[in-house]
């Protein structure tokens, strides 16, 4: 009877290490890949000459300033209403027009949604916070963020080739 109790303790623990190592995993991926977004972001900021901030390519689009601002101010927004990030006095919204102001937001709002994302636990990552668009865990709040980011750098991919300047390799790995 000893040896069962003992083999089951065993698994019990085994299973419960297995499943620690597999929750630390994505924080600690996620770390790795968010570093790599803010760093990839920051080369867009970077790589459009000054003059072409006001450049949009359509009316309906935000110009290139406007989605730099829009980046900051989703990353913002996420962190310090549903992933438990510190009161901050950064409004991407207020930033100046100049392309130093820009990356000089972009630089404050990765940074802080850094320190936020920094902060998570795996338990944070599995409580739900009620969502405009409904009930989510903030680990799917995590993965919005990268994809809200994703999303926008990708239209300004467009936005850098009409003006003739080549977009930043891909350092998102």
């Amino acid at each position: 009877m000893n040896r069962n109790i003992s083999y089951i303790l065993i698994l019990v623990f085994s299973f419960t290490s297995l499943m620690t190592i597999a929750q630390d995993s994505f924080l600690s991926d996620y770390k790795i890949k968010w570093k790599n977004a803010g760093a990839y972001t920051l080369e867009f900021a970077r790589a459009m000459p000054e003059d072409y901030y006001t450049y949009t390519p359509t009316p309906v689009e935000m110009n290139f300033l406007e989605q730099m601002k829009h980046i900051g101010g989703n990353m913002v927004w996420l962190c310090s209403s549903y992933l438990n990030g510190s009161k901050t006095h950064i409004d991407p919204s207020k930033a100046g027009s100049s392309k130093k102001e820009i990356i000089a937001m972009l630089d404050q709002s990765f940074a802080y949604a850094t320190q936020t994302i920094n902060a998570l636990t795996e338990k944070d990552l599995n409580e739900n916070v009620d969502f405009i668009s409904g009930r989510m865990t903030r680990r799917r709040i995590l993965m919005l963020m990268t994809d809200h980011v994703t999303h926008h750098r990708g239209q300004l991919v467009v936005y850098l080739r009409m003006k003739g300047v080549e977009p930043p390799k891909y350092v998102g790995w």
